[in-house]
């Protein structure tokens, strides 16, 4: 057997309308900087509709707050470049990043999606922790 095995980082899930969301945040330490006040998480994404309908993710509204209470939200068309259309049982993985000036901080938000039909709903993206910067951070 190799080393000791790392614990698995946390997932988080919401589910609406049939749309499971599930989020896995990571704290990046490679591409952090302690000592200039530059934290950054990447974030896995699975969408996948659980439900009866075919529907598009149209647009994606997320509020990132970090450790002192400030929040930022992030909106705009689609993720990752892409507007995805998911028929039932179909899912979408994309990964993303953000950063911060803080060790920790959370984020939650919605994607907006339409059904073939023309109803719009938000679909919740679950509100999760970013979990704590290691001391692996580099310092300068």
């Amino acid at each position: 057997m190799a080393g000791a095995r790392e614990s698995s980082p946390k997932a988080y899930e919401a589910v609406t309308r049939g749309m499971r969301v599930r989020v896995t945040p990571t704290f990046m330490p490679e591409q952090s900087d302690a000592g200039r006040g530059q934290f950054t998480w990447a974030y896995a994404v699975e969408i996948e509709n659980g439900g009866i309908q075919t529907v598009q993710l149209v647009s994606r509204h997320w509020i990132i707050t970090d450790g002192k209470g400030r929040a930022q939200e992030a909106k705009g068309p689609g993720v990752v470049g892409q507007q995805p259309t998911l028929k039932p049982g179909d899912a979408f993985h994309y990964e993303s990043a953000c950063r911060l000036e803080t060790p920790i901080g959370s984020m939650a938000g919605a994607y907006q999606m339409v059904t073939q039909g023309g109803a719009a709903f938000d679909a919740l993206i679950p509100s999760f922790d970013l979990p704590p910067a290691s001391t692996e951070a580099r310092r300068h």
